[in-house]
């Protein structure tokens, strides 16, 4: 009972981080499953958004265009990666870990900023002076200022504006890009162009859920894009494996991602609530999960499908 008791309890905060790295999840897709690439510099630009917009709040920047600046930074971040990737030839998943360590360097001189060390590893903002976006210590209350109520929103809106762009001919130009280089060479498309724009996006939403995730802990900190894009991942392939066969529209698989983040958020609180587990192997238990689902579409292909039966010889004379 009091187990039962405690999760109901964490349940409202699951949600909000599972809507908070939502947004991030639904940036790994766009390259993980649209343009096909893996990219690893989700890890530095989710601290790159959270320090952005930390740094400029605490200088008197409204909290909007704080937010804002941290989508361009990451953006940039983006850039970064695609340029190293497409005119310098570096193979993608290198050209991510390049920009990521690179950005390790960045982030500590970011909230470092104004410093007499120049750098600081962590940056602390409080929600009682400053107008937050969203903030943990209202997660269970019933007004308007709870943050689930701004991340529901939020997520629709972000899911809405991709549904809409993927659908322009840019759109298309960059989802074709993914689906086949060669044919979309073919067709006049710049497909460098493509995974350039494609990154952007990608990590343009990476820092957005960074900037939120720095104000729901009320700080952010050097490690806090530490394993990003294995939770990333684990919301993609978690949205895929129980909605895919539901969700065929472009818009709903935006959405499944989002679920899947969710529900990845709920079954670590779950887990973690059940046997009391330290949270040093919060990791390790990632891991895990991840593993789990990767494993389900295997196993039910392997076990669970009927074999599909050899035609008969007058079936096969009369078809």
């Amino acid at each position: 009972m009091e187990f039962l008791t405690a999760l109901l309890k964490s349940m409202p905060g699951a949600v909000g981080q599972g809507l908070i790295w939502g947004i991030m999840a639904i940036g790994v897709y766009i390259t993980y499953r649209i343009l096909d690439v893996a990219d690893l510099t989700v890890d530095g630009a989710l601290g790159t958004g959270g320090a952005v917009c930390v740094l400029l709040a605490l200088n008197g920047v409204n909290i909007w265009v704080a937010v804002l600046c941290a989508m361009l930074a990451g953006m940039l971040a983006g850039m970064v990666t695609g340029l190293l990737h497409t005119r310098c030839g570096i193979p993608a998943i290198l050209s991510g870990i390049l920009t990521q360590l690179a950005l390790y360097s960045v982030n500590l001189r970011i909230m470092g900023w104004g410093t007499s060390a120049g750098t600081q590893a962590t940056l602390a903002i409080r929600v009682d002076n400053f107008e937050l976006l969203v903030s943990s210590r209202f997660i269970r209350s019933l007004g308007w200022n709870n943050p689930l109520v701004f991340l529901v929103v939020l997520v629709i809106a972000v899911i809405a504006a991709l549904y809409w762009f993927f659908g322009t001919e840019l759109g298309c130009a960059l989802r074709a890009t993914g689906s086949n280089q060669n044919m979309a060479r073919a067709q006049g498309i710049n497909t460098d162009t493509g995974k350039v724009l494609g990154l952007m996006i990608s990590n343009g939403l990476v820092a957005l859920s960074g900037a939120l995730l720095c104000q729901y802990n009320g700080a952010n900190e050097i490690n806090v894009g530490r394993g990003a894009i294995v939770i990333g991942l684990a919301a993609v392939i978690i949205g895929q494996v129980l909605f895919g066969k539901l969700f065929r529209n472009f818009a709903l698989k935006l959405l499944a991602v989002s679920f899947g983040a969710i529900i990845y958020y709920v079954v670590i609180t779950a887990v973690l609530k059940l046997g009391s587990l330290n949270a040093n192997y919060l990791k390790l238990l990632t891991a895990l999960v991840v593993a789990l689902f990767l494993a389900v579409p295997h196993w039910k292909g392997r076990y669970f499908s009927r074999a599909a039966k050899p035609a008969r010889k007058g079936e096969r004379a009369n078809a």
